[in-house]
């Protein structure tokens, strides 16, 4: 079974294998997640969005909940992806850019984010499996030896401290979000960039 698809541009007509056609509402499914909760992105909305049935969402991800697995799956891939650490400078600027990436996704797809936060949370099984995956991810990095050194020494102490400071700058950010209460973006940054070597240092 493939889609057709109608490019503006051209005028012409793009056939999309079923892979393709899924992953693109897939996409579709993530941009609306970061202005909406989970419980609001409802098989019917992303019909409407996409121009077509809620009979063929069906038929590509099976049921609702399904579908909100989906979607929060390929939001958190795209979150580890954009937190990429860059590829140049010292460990911690690299730092920096990460938790800069971090900061950045959060304010865009907070409605999403928070829903994942609150799914793990309030016992969903799938997403808690999601957020771990997403939080080792984003903290592994920091263990992670290359060529411009590591971050931190991994041993237990700073795992444990990473896994705390992990979870304060969640906290942070959004609560930030909500009410920056006179803290500016550069601030916070320089806050939570600034934080994780100083635990550090005290278990070192």
């Amino acid at each position: 079974m493939s889609i057709v698809t109608h490019d503006t541009r051209s005028g012409s007509r793009t056939r999309l294998s079923p892979e393709e056609r899924r992953s693109q509402l897939l996409d579709l499914g993530v941009r609306l997640l970061a202005t909406r909760s989970l419980d609001e992105l409802s098989i019917d909305l992303l019909a409407e969005e996409a121009g077509i049935s809620r009979g063929l969402l069906y038929h590509y991800f099976g049921n609702k909940h399904a579908f909100h697995e989906a979607v929060v799956r390929r939001a958190a891939d795209d979150l580890i992806a954009q937190t990429a650490p860059p590829t140049e400078g010292e460990p911690l600027e690299r730092l920096l850019g990460s938790v800069t990436a971090y900061v950045d996704y959060v304010v865009a797809n907070y409605e999403g984010y928070l829903s994942l936060v609150k799914g793990a949370a309030g016992g969903n099984d799938t997403l808690r499996e999601i957020y771990a995956e997403v939080r080792a991810a984003l903290t592994d990095r920091i263990f992670r030896e290359d060529v411009r050194g590591e971050i931190l020494p991994d041993t237990p102490a700073t795992r444990l401290v990473v896994r705390g400071w992990a979870a304060m700058t969640e906290e942070l950010v959004l609560t930030w979000v909500v009410d920056p209460a006179g803290v500016s973006r550069e601030q916070l940054l320089e806050v939570i960039a600034a934080s994780l070597p100083a635990l550090a240092e005290i278990v070192a």
